[in-house]
This record gives structure tokens, C-alpha cells and sequence, in this order.
């Protein structure tokens, strides 16, 4: 099984930093996921006999990367689960990477930021989520976007989530024709070189890439930071210095400070 790539961790909190391929939970027998690591790397640290309580708040795709928390108690796990609802302005902020097919440009006002407002659904049978136009299934899905990049055939994008719909960042921009560098299920025609699983593609362009919470029993803001993953390579200078990308959104964006873990702001 993969190691575990541990952002932060402490009595009431495990963050990790998500490979791709790996399902959060739920995956078909045999197969990985990153509850079953999280529960076998506490049980091995801790010397635990017998289960391991590792509780599920949120989940990224397996193809995503990135940021994700999880819960150590189940008294975490029921204060950190409201922070992931869709309330906008109350929860989690959770800012994403992405690169998508073409020249992606705001439907109005600014060509480069602006707000996606759609509503999806379910579409069980295809495995997929879908844009439509309503219908009593339908949820409203919305997040802010800001261009950090182009070139001549993709847009490398940062996103904030304001509801958290399944594949919600994938779906809205593979409706405007600009799906997730590869991203087969929501029309990709290009491959997303660099995420491999035993030789075969299992990641998309789209990385979890800052995600602030409330600790769940102090009560402190705290702000977790997962790192450009290697195979983003290709689309490093386009973001630049991390630093100095995180300064545009989160200007952009309009998001305060908060406490890093640690100690540091």
C-alpha cells in the first residue's frame, strides 16, 4: 500500500496530501483507498490493536489530488462535517488548481475571473454529474474562478468551491467546452501526462491545492497547503511562485489570513 503523505495531525485531526487513483472510501474490494491508509498508519504509529476510528468529512474524486481532511474522533468528525456543507460563507474555504481544454474566458465582465453559477444532477446510470437547467433533482452549484494562465491550447485556473456538489469543478467547465485536462468522463481529448498508477493514467489536472477550516475543538482558523504535485511540471511557470500565486487568489478571492498550523500566519 502507499505511504501516507501527512500535511498535519493531531489528536482530533489527520490531513493528508491525496495521491491520485486512490478513492477517499468506498472503492471495490481489494482495492486502496485513503481511509483504509489513514486507519492502517494510525494503527501502525499508535501501536492500536484491533480498529482504528478515521472519520470521512469531506472527499476528492480519485483522480483528484491534494488536500483532505480527516477526523480522528468522532467528536471531530461531527463539527468538522457541518463545515463541509453547503452553506455558503459558513464553512471550509477550498481552493483548487485546475487546467482546462482551450482558451477559457468568463461569459461576462472580466475574461478572467467571474462566478459559475449552474445547477446539476445526478445521472446515475452514466456515472456522472450533469448540468441542467432544473428539474425537483436539481442542485445549485457555484464557484469563483480566477485565470492565472494560458497557453495556446489549455487555461491554468484557481477555483474556490462555494457549494460542493460531486464533480462540481469538472462538469461546469466541461459544459462550456473546456473540460479537466484528462478527463475522459466530461469530454477531455487530451491525456494528463505525469499521473500514473501501475502504468495507466489515473489523474486529472485538478489539485486540491488550499483548504482552511475551524479546528474542531479549539476552535482556531487553520489553513492546510498541499504542494504542486510533480506532474504538474509543465504548468509550473504559468503558475510561478506559489507564493505570489496564493497572493492573487487570495486577493481575487477576498479571503483573510488565517493561522497556519504551527503557529505561524
Amino acid at each position: 500500500m502507499s505511504r501516507l503523505n501527512v500535511l498535519y495531525e493531531d489528536n482530533h485531526l489527520l490531513v493528508v496530501d491525496k495521491p491520485a487513483g486512490i478513492a477517499t472510501m468506498g472503492a471495490e474490494a481489494g482495492l486502496p483507498t485513503v481511509h483504509a491508509m489513514a486507519c492502517d498508519y494510525l494503527r501502525v504509529k499508535y501501536k492500536k490493536p484491533g480498529k482504528v476510528f478515521v472519520g470521512v468529512v469531506s472527499r476528492l474524486d480519485s483522480m483528484t489530488t491534494g488536500a483532505l481532511v480527516l477526523a480522528r474522533t468522532s467528536k471531530a468528525a461531527s463539527r468538522l462535517t457541518p463545515q463541509f456543507a453547503d452553506k455558503v460563507g459558513q464553512g471550509a474555504v477550498k481552493i483548487y488548481l485546475a487546467v482546462v481544454e482551450g482558451d477559457f474566458r468568463s461569459e461576462a465582465g472580466s475574461p478572467d475571473e467571474g462566478v459559475l453559477v449552474d445547477h446539476v444532477r445526478k445521472d446515475d446510470a452514466a456515472k456522472r454529474m450533469r448540468v441542467v437547467v432544473g428539474g425537483p433533482d436539481a442542485l445549485e452549484a457555484s464557484l469563483q474562478f480566477l485565470v492565472l494562465g494560458r497557453t495556446e491550447n489549455a487555461t491554468v485556473i484557481a477555483v474556490q468551491l462555494i457549494s460542493g456538489r460531486k464533480h462540481q469543478i469538472r462538469v461546469q467547465f466541461a459544459d462550456r467546452g473546456h473540460p479537466v485536462l484528462g478527463d475522459n468522463k466530461y469530454g477531455s481529448r487530451r491525456q494528463f501526462d505525469g499521473a500514473f498508477v501501475r502504468g495507466q493514467p489515473k489523474g486529472v489536472a485538478l489539485h486540491s491545492w488550499r483548504l482552511q477550516i475551524v479546528h474542531p475543538t479549539l476552535r482556531d482558523p487553520m489553513e492546510f497547503v498541499a504542494d504542486i504535485p510533480s506532474s504538474w511540471s509543465e504548468w509550473a511557470p504559468i503558475i510561478g511562485k506559489p507564493s505570489s500565486a496564493w497572493k492573487r487568489v487570495a486577493r481575487a478571492f477576498e479571503i483573510p489570513p488565517m493561522i497556519k498550523p504551527g503557529g505561524s500566519s
